[in-house]
């Protein structure tokens, strides 16, 4: 057990949330990373990215609030990653609805050919399901509204370091000693993304 406790505090955990500029997946408009360390988050990034196809949709725009003039002198997905990139390689990633994100982050690498990087991902909303199954909905913002955590929704950098802050409480509730020790506690199978493929985070019936 102690080597286990050791293992899981060595191991980087990020929360990460991406908005896109239309129905396409390939189209992230803004990346918001949140680092946790040792129980408690510790930096919060928000990039803004240039979409190769700069359009827009009325929809999107009403989610996020990011318009075509807002990131027209940002650099385009490959450029904002890389500026991560030791960060993200070898870490537990962390996302609500995470099938969502890493479609996106999936669908964009594969439109500039580039290999999915090697990392472990869950999903807070598959934790949040289980861990509260009590919760009339796990939607990030009434998470948010029941653990007493002030936000604005659907500004990446806020969705991730709220996402960040839930996995926390997640970990406390489950008396797990860090996030990444969750999935074992409440039969939950991590996803990866490899250079290979991809594989789903799950979570066996209950």
């Amino acid at each position: 057990m102690a080597g286990e406790t050791i293992r899981y505090a060595a191991l980087k955990t990020i929360a990460i949330d991406f908005e896109t500029a239309n129905e396409q997946r390939g189209s992230a408009c803004s990346v918001g990373l949140a680092w946790i360390e040792e129980g408690r988050v510790t930096r919060v990034e928000e990039r803004l990215i240039r979409p190769r196809d700069m359009r827009f949709s009325g929809m999107n725009i009403a989610i996020h609030g990011i318009r075509p003039e807002h990131v027209e002198d940002a650099p385009e997905f490959p450029e904002v990653m890389d500026e991560f990139h030791e960060d993200i390689s070898g870490a537990t990633m962390i996302a609500h609805n995470a099938a969502f994100d890493f479609s996106v982050w999936r669908a964009s690498l594969d439109l500039y050919r580039q290999s999915y990087p090697e990392l472990t991902y869950l999903c807070s909303l598959k934790m949040a399901q289980r861990i509260w199954p009590h919760f009339l909905s796990h939607r990030l913002n009434l998470i948010a509204e029941h653990l007493g955590l002030r936000f604005m929704h659907h500004n990446a950098a806020e969705d991730a370091a709220v996402c960040a802050a839930a996995a926390i409480e997640m970990a406390k509730a489950v008396k797990a000693k860090a996030v990444a020790a969750i999935p074992a506690l409440i039969g939950m199978t991590p996803g990866r993304l490899t250079a290979r493929g991809y594989a789903p985070c799950t979570c066996r019936k209950a």
